[in-house]
């Protein structure tokens, strides 16, 4: 499935950004008032040079006693971010972001233009879906057709071991 597919893609609202610029008390009063865990810094262009999150805040600015109301976002943000495009594979990013720790992937146009920011709770929404197929059509493979045979025996088989537990508890 790619990203643009994804129902979360489509009705995402329009990103957070900032300049570089900008006082990281300015942007992170941005980021409280929308509830966002980030921004993303773009230039002129709408193009993405970087971002700041909450962790970035704590890291670069609380714990390194930095002035937030004198320190700029370029300060602080980071700049070695992966761009993801609307057609490419969600899992691979899904895959990717879960390898390397990371948690928000900008998605840009073909002039590396933000259009959306998904986050790794977007992706994962769709797979756990998948997953529980994966498991019945394994379950089905493994246990044959008739799942509902296998399921009395598991229930029997429960409740025989609950039995036993119940008289041994009560016999001593």
């Amino acid at each position: 499935m790619k990203i643009r597919d994804r129902t979360e893609f489509a009705s995402k609202p329009k990103p957070l950004t900032t300049p570089p610029e900008r006082l990281v008390v300015d942007a992170a009063r941005a980021m409280s008032e929308k509830n966002y865990g980030s921004i993303i810094v773009v230039d002129p262009d709408s193009r993405v040079i970087g971002m700041m999150t909450e962790r970035d805040i704590l890291r670069r600015v609380v714990a390194e006693h930095r002035d937030p109301s004198t320190t700029r976002v370029s300060d602080v943000m980071t700049t070695e971010l992966r761009l993801a495009r609307a057609d490419d594979d969600m899992v691979s990013w899904l895959r990717i972001m879960s390898n390397e720790r990371f948690r928000r992937l900008p998605i840009v146009d073909a002039d590396d233009r933000l259009i959306a920011v998904m986050t790794q709770g977007d992706f994962v929404s769709y797979t756990w879906p998948e997953l529980l197929d994966q498991a019945k059509n394994m379950a089905r493979a493994t246990l044959g057709p008739d799942l509902s045979m296998a399921f009395m025996v598991i229930g029997l088989l429960i409740y025989t071991v609950a039995i036993i537990i119940a008289v041994a508890i009560f016999a001593t």
